[in-house]
């Protein structure tokens, strides 16, 4: 009995052994991202100030449906909505005795430059770069590169669980333009 415990002691010893010249040997893949497109989008977040819970949604986000059928255009759509609550809000707190006339026509003077000006915020952040495109597609088109400004604030109302906090990631983003035109109101 003495002799069978010992060589179960020694076989565990073995094992142990083997296991932490195995780890020594082969170290824990590093958690840091290795693709240019994971590098990216790193970099994109700390651009924005903000960090995903869920990368994947930024993933997505900054994928055009030319390139997979996993794409950002829902994300896009509900990235419009953000911000155009945002802009709603901020005109309100501005002028909570706006007409709805004049709220309306302002709103309407902002849509109407909307995908030149999220092109413009897009390209300052250097979407045209990220975003995952087919062959065929430019990714530097206006129109790409405002689905994908929009859809980055979609994925962060989805990741936050939270319009609101998408819209803050937005105005902080574009506030300042925005500050200049909604001053002449």
């Amino acid at each position: 009995m003495f002799h069978l415990r010992q060589f179960i002691y020694s076989i565990l010893l073995a094992f142990a052994l083997y296991s932490s010249i195995q780890a020594q040997a082969n170290p824990p893949i590093s958690s840091r991202p290795t693709s240019p497109f994971s590098i990216a989008l790193e970099t994109l977040q700390n651009q924005i100030q903000y960090t995903f819970q869920d990368a994947e949604l930024l993933r997505r986000a900054m994928t055009h449906a030319s390139y997979s059928g996993e794409n950002n255009r829902a994300l896009s759509v509900l990235g419009e909505k953000v911000i155009e609550g945002s802009v709603s809000l901020q005109l309100l707190s501005k002028n909570i005795d706006i007409s709805p006339k004049d709220l309306n026509r302002v709103f309407v003077e902002l849509s109407s430059n909307v995908v030149t000006s999220c092109a413009a915020d897009g390209d300052r952040l250097g979407l045209q770069k990220i975003i995952r495109v087919s062959r065929k597609t430019n990714s530097s088109a206006p129109a790409v590169v405002c689905g994908a400004f929009r859809a980055m604030f979609g994925a962060i109302a989805i990741d936050k669980s939270s319009l609101d906090s998408a819209g803050k990631v937005f105005l902080n983003i574009h506030g300042k333009g925005m500050e200049k035109y909604m001053a002449m109101w």
